[in-house]
């Protein structure tokens, strides 16, 4: 402290400050030349192995949506609680397409979890295609993949992730088997 500073309030002396020690690596490194670097960048992309994204299975479903101005909030994009709706929607098309709708007077889905990993924003207006496909098929649940995309750009992704359903006996909430034709449905 310098005789113009005073002592913080209670009359004690502020800890000096430490400086982190000085690298110098960073200054004793070896200068190198435009035809090294190249070199070696050429060897490292040659190296490199090439990674592939997983396809998508074959779609269950592929249902065409349009965005509603009363989907959009504040910000002027979907909300994120629309998406939820929006994958609601593409299942019950898809399930309104099995015998019995997928459950009968004694057994009926019920969404057990839910993943959404928002990818960009949804404006108005907007064309959407909502694409499901299973990705894994238990003895009594559904794990249905998702993917929110553009109609028109199929490259723009907006959202994906999954959705697991659980059959249950209604009476008792306890699991029950898959129905039969929701189990030929997501093998065909």
């Amino acid at each position: 402290m310098t005789d113009t500073q005073q002592p913080p309030a209670g009359g004690k002396k502020a800890a000096p400050r430490k400086r982190a020690p000085r690298s110098r690596k960073a200054a004793a490194a070896p200068a190198t030349d435009l035809a090294t670097v190249s070199s070696h960048t050429a060897e490292a992309a040659a190296a490199q192995v090439a990674v592939t994204v997983p396809a998508t299975p074959p779609a269950l479903i592929r249902v065409p949506l349009s965005v509603r101005w009363r989907d959009l909030d504040a910000f002027n994009h979907v909300n994120n609680s629309k998406f939820l709706s929006y994958l609601e929607e593409a299942r019950l098309r898809w399930m309104v397409t099995l015998p019995g709708h997928g459950m009968d007077e004694h057994v009926a889905p019920v969404v057990a979890a839910a993943h959404l990993n928002y990818r960009r924003p949804i404006e108005w207006p907007n064309e959407l295609d909502i694409e499901l496909f299973v990705e894994r098929l238990g003895n009594t649940s559904l794990s249905i993949g998702h993917r929110i995309i553009g109609a028109t750009d199929t490259s723009a992704v907006y959202c994906d992730g999954n959705v697991v359903l659980v059959w249950i006996h209604r009476e008792t909430g306890q699991p029950a088997a898959l129905p039969e034709p929701v189990r030929a449905a997501c093998t065909a």
